[in-house]
């Protein structure tokens, strides 16, 4: 008995490690070209645009990349239900890595005229189709390897790979804008990119020793393992896949205009600094590291929806003194306002993983779980930019905006009402799993 704790404890610390590390590559990625699409592709890529129209142009290539999540999510759920959650992560984290290390190398529009923005596009679609497939995989493998009493706790570790992304990326392209001068508009800005070949080794290193899920291990035991989990999970529990989505609303679209749209709102509209902007967020994914854990553990104590209705209300309450506090354009309000706005976005990223894969079942929880929490970048992630990019142009306010938030706090907080409560299951299958294997 104690030599299976002992396994126990050592495969849950592998599984959770492997896929934190992994998330942290895919969020690296993904936001390492939001970043670059707010300060260094329209003049890039799009250089004969008004500079509004050169903007929206840049956010509409990063929203080719939210639209495929759903693609991938729906692919790699497949996989995932099929053949385990460890082989279809390796192939997520290559992707990825591929598609980033791509865009390093890709020549601007001066060079090859209008085949740059195209295939800049094409790339980010890869980078979509991959990140649509990681997440569920990640959460999954760390979630199935703890116990039903902890799972929002260990879920919580793979949504690291966000404020551990958000860091990693904004740090190096804040150290290469701060080194290379004017050269970061040249060559600068692909060091960053191209470096995510060397992160994706280490990811497939230690994905590598990782084990199966045990609770997927005992469906294949079964034999329970469907033909088609995609269509089984949207025949059976389309309720739970559409709630999920919506859910996300209010984090997600949020989210992307704090750490986004910030930086072209700050900058053109508000002329503030860029590096101290990407100072400030760097901060606040620093604090990230903190409160996603917190937020997920919290969740196993005082109740999932609970912990994530919080932080609907504390979203939407804080819309209109979010743009309040970055218009008196003193430094340490603009900090205090992104600081704060993600401390809100952590109250449910933090136990959102668990609240939406347990409502689904082990055999058909990747494709389930992946396709509702994807299906969000088609609504939330990906407009929101674009959403308050064109508000701003058309109404020069910040105001309707701030409207925008609330409005997607709304939605959350009655999808979280009319979301399913999840099935219970068995409270052995890792145990059973480790006396077998």
């Amino acid at each position: 008995m104690a030599d299976t704790e002992g396994v126990l404890r050592s495969q849950r610390r592998r599984a959770v490690f492997a896929s934190t590390v992994g998330t942290t590559i895919e969020w690296y990625d993904f936001f390492l070209y939001g970043t670059a699409a707010a300060l260094v592709f329209p003049k890039l890529f799009f250089p004969g645009a008004d500079p509004y129209v050169g903007i929206l142009l840049a956010f509409g290539t990063q929203f080719g990349g939210f639209a495929a999540r759903p693609i991938g999510a729906a692919i790699f759920g497949h996989y995932g239900d099929r053949i385990g959650r460890k082989s279809t992560l390796i192939v997520t984290l290559l992707l990825m890595g591929i598609g980033t290390a791509l865009i390093g190398l890709l020549p601007s529009y001066a060079a090859i005229g209008i085949a740059a923005p195209i295939l800049l596009t094409v790339l980010r679609i890869l980078q979509g189709v991959a990140v649509g497939g990681e997440w569920g995989g990640s959460v999954l493998l760390a979630m199935e390897w703890g116990t039903t009493k902890r799972r929002g706790f260990m879920a919580s570790w793979p949504q690291l790979g966000v404020p551990l992304g958000l860091l990693l990326s904004t740090a190096l392209v804040q150290l290469m804008s701060s080194t290379t001068g004017p050269g970061f508009l040249t060559w600068g800005w692909r060091v960053p990119f191209l470096a995510s070949i060397l992160l994706v080794a280490v990811g497939l290193y230690v994905r590598l020793k990782v084990l199966e899920s045990p609770e997927f291990a005992a469906v294949k035991q079964k034999k329970t393992v469907h033909r088609m989990p995609i269509v089984e999970a949207l025949r059976t529990q389309w309720r739970e896949i559409v709630t999920s989505a919506f859910v996300r609303l209010s984090e997600q679209a949020p989210f992307y205009i704090f750490i986004t749209f910030v930086l072209t709102y700050g900058t053109e509209q508000l002329q503030l600094n860029r590096s101290g902007l990407l100072n400030d967020t760097l901060v606040a994914a620093a604090v990230g590291l903190v409160s996603v854990p917190l937020f997920g553990w919290l969740s196993d104590r005082i109740g999932r929806r609970l912990m994530y209705g919080i932080g609907i209300v504390c979203t939407g309450l804080f819309a209109f003194p979010y743009f309040g506090l970055l218009d008196t354009r003193v430094a340490g309000l603009v900090l205090l306002a992104i600081v704060v706005s993600l401390i809100f976005h952590d109250m449910q990223y933090g136990p959102q993983a668990a609240l939406i894969a347990e409502s689904f079942g082990t055999n058909i929880r990747y494709s389930g779980a992946g396709l509702g929490y994807q299906l969000a970048s088609v609504i939330a992630g990906g407009p929101a930019p674009l959403i308050a990019a064109w508000i701003l142009k058309n109404t020069g306010s910040s105001t309707g905006i701030a409207w925008y938030i609330v409005g997607c706090a709304v939605v959350s907080l009655i999808a979280l009402i009319l979301m399913p409560r999840p099935a219970r299951e068995t409270e052995k299958s890792v145990e059973a799993a480790v006396a077998h294997g």
